[in-house]
């Protein structure tokens, strides 16, 4: 022992360490939090900043206003539920930019009716669905803008959607390509219809070849009954 500078530092040792703020509604660890199923009506206010995952399902929650959520800069969001947006029919502007989305749906936009501006710029998205763009009859102002376009031959159908609408289509330069790396950095408005050529389809919908799987069995049994037929009328005639 050395004085009081030892008899201290086992004090800091016997001491535990803070842990992150969680609301009593939530359950928390590494860095998520709980909070579906409790009967909310607003968002938590005492969650912790370090909190990059959160669930809100199942509660009372009916409006988002002004600071409804406590500063949380590592929460993003990766996934909205195709009926997250039900009842929103007179939102006019809807700005999803700064997450972590991968995929939408059409369904997921089809209650937004009156939306006029739709911002998805810096998400994690690759692909986009045309559906999507069209389920928004009033849509005039898209943003893209800073996302990993992935420019293979299945972009084709949001490029074509995308010169069709040019005049809607916001920060038209910073809409890049990402993938595949020959394509770095490629803007995708500054593809032409050749640039397309070899992406003739070639393959059929899958319901084409159910109709085939169920079609060749049945012509061919029809074959079949139809000649055993007509060889017994031949039959019956010759006797």
């Amino acid at each position: 022992w050395s004085g009081p500078s030892t008899v201290l530092a086992c004090l800091l040792l016997l001491c535990p360490l803070p842990s992150p703020a969680c609301p009593a509604a939530c359950r928390c660890s590494s860095g998520e939090a709980d909070c579906s199923e409790h009967a909310l009506h607003e968002v938590p206010q005492s969650l912790s900043t370090n909190t990059s995952a959160l669930w809100l399902g199942y509660n009372f929650i009916t409006v988002l206003g002004p600071r409804s959520f406590p500063p949380l800069p590592g929460l993003r969001l990766e996934l909205i539920h195709n009926q997250a947006l039900v009842g929103l029919g007179e939102l006019q502007e809807l700005d999803l930019s700064d997450n972590y989305l991968t995929m939408l749906t059409p369904e997921t936009f089809l209650p937004l009716t009156s939306l006029a501006t739709l911002n998805l710029g810096s998400n994690r998205l690759g692909e986009l669905e045309p559906g999507v763009l069209r389920s928004l009859p009033q849509l005039r102002a898209l943003l893209l803008q800073d996302n990993p376009w992935v420019c293979s031959c299945g972009i084709l159908p949001l490029w074509r959607w995308l010169s069709h609408n040019r005049e809607k289509v916001q920060e038209k330069s910073l809409l890049l390509c990402r993938v595949p790396e020959q394509l770095n950095k490629y803007p995708i408005m500054a593809f032409g219809n050749e640039s397309f050529r070899q992406c003739q389809e070639t393959s059929l919908p899958v319901q084409n070849y159910i109709i085939f799987l169920i079609i060749g069995p049945f012509s061919f049994m029809a074959s079949i009954i139809f000649c055993i037929f007509m060889g017994s009328i031949v039959v019956v005639y010759h006797n």
